[in-house]
């Protein structure tokens, strides 16, 4: 699922295959700039705004671009196959002399004038992994709704740019919180530990190939019965470490209590918890 941390990744295999180069073929599959014409022009660079995708091209140009839950974009040699999907699902194709990146499924594809790139991500808070990273300004945002459950006040993009639905999931695991717990019943002190977990989390994956959020997975009790409370200090690490602590783990054992991770579906985003280890309101 792209999130900030995959969105960064992308950004910059985009950038090594695209940038300094010209393009010598240019096919956006979509009805409002399937006529434009971008050959001939040199691409600047590739640039990632929390879950957004900036390719800026020469003559003042950007193409916006945004993965959401299934989109992906393929880079590919001269000659080799094209594997990110069927031809129905292109939506842009830029081909230089050593590289061609194909997008697929992308249900955001946009041409715009590079000093208009406020109008699809001026509204974004900062960026979990950008220059522009505020975590008090991030605090300052998710205190402005303090009745918002704290899990869809994570997945806000006008808070803090970058989170998806995995890192809400883990990140409230982590703070001991359930995801319906609203903001402002968060003991003290724990939303700014919760922003600077979410910077170091993401931080922590941008060069990882799989995503993961277990430093060090904690054994659950032999018996793999529940326990009614969260134990008060860690228990010894596994030998084998698990990438995620609730994310995906339904009627699996906790890994900190033994606790089934439960599971919740709501609008197609599914919530992942542990009933023991998590405080707060729950479906």
């Amino acid at each position: 699922m792209p999130e900030g941390d995959t969105v960064l990744q992308t950004a910059a295999r985009l950038h090594a295959a695209l940038a300094g180069r010209v393009l010598t073929h240019a096919d956006l599959r979509v009805p409002r700039f399937a006529t434009s014409d971008l050959s001939g022009r040199t691409v600047l660079d590739v640039t990632a705004r929390g879950k957004h995708l900036l390719t800026r091209i020469e003559g003042g140009l950007t193409l916006h671009s945004h993965l959401r839950m299934d989109g992906a974009w393929r880079v590919y040699a001269p000659g080799e196959r094209w594997r990110g999907g069927p031809g129905h699902q292109i939506r842009a194709v830029l081909t230089n002399a050593d590289h061609t990146a194909v997008g697929y499924r992308l249900p955001v594809l946009e041409l715009l004038r590079t000093n208009e790139e406020s109008k699809a991500v001026g509204h974004l808070g900062p960026d979990l992994l950008g220059p522009d990273w505020d975590p008090a300004l991030a605090v300052d945002r998710l205190l402005a709704a303090p009745d918002r459950p704290i899990g869809e006040a994570l997945l806000d993009q006008r808070n803090l740019a970058g989170i998806g639905n995995v890192y809400k999931c883990e990140l409230c695991f982590l703070a001991r919180v359930t995801p319906w717990l609203p903001v402002g019943a968060l003991p003290d002190g724990v939303l700014p530990r919760l922003v600077a977990l979410a910077h170091r989390l993401l931080d922590a994956n941008r060069d990882r190939p799989t995503r993961t959020t277990t430093i060090r997975a904690e054994r659950r009790p032999r018996t793999g019965a529940p326990a009614p409370n969260p134990p008060q200090r860690p228990l010894p690490p596994l030998r084998v470490q698990e990438p995620l602590y609730v994310y995906g783990r339904v009627h699996r054992p906790c890994l900190r209590c033994g606790t089934p991770i439960r599971k919740a579906d709501e609008a197609d985003r599914p919530t992942y918890w542990c009933p023991a280890c998590q405080s707060g309101p729950m479906p």
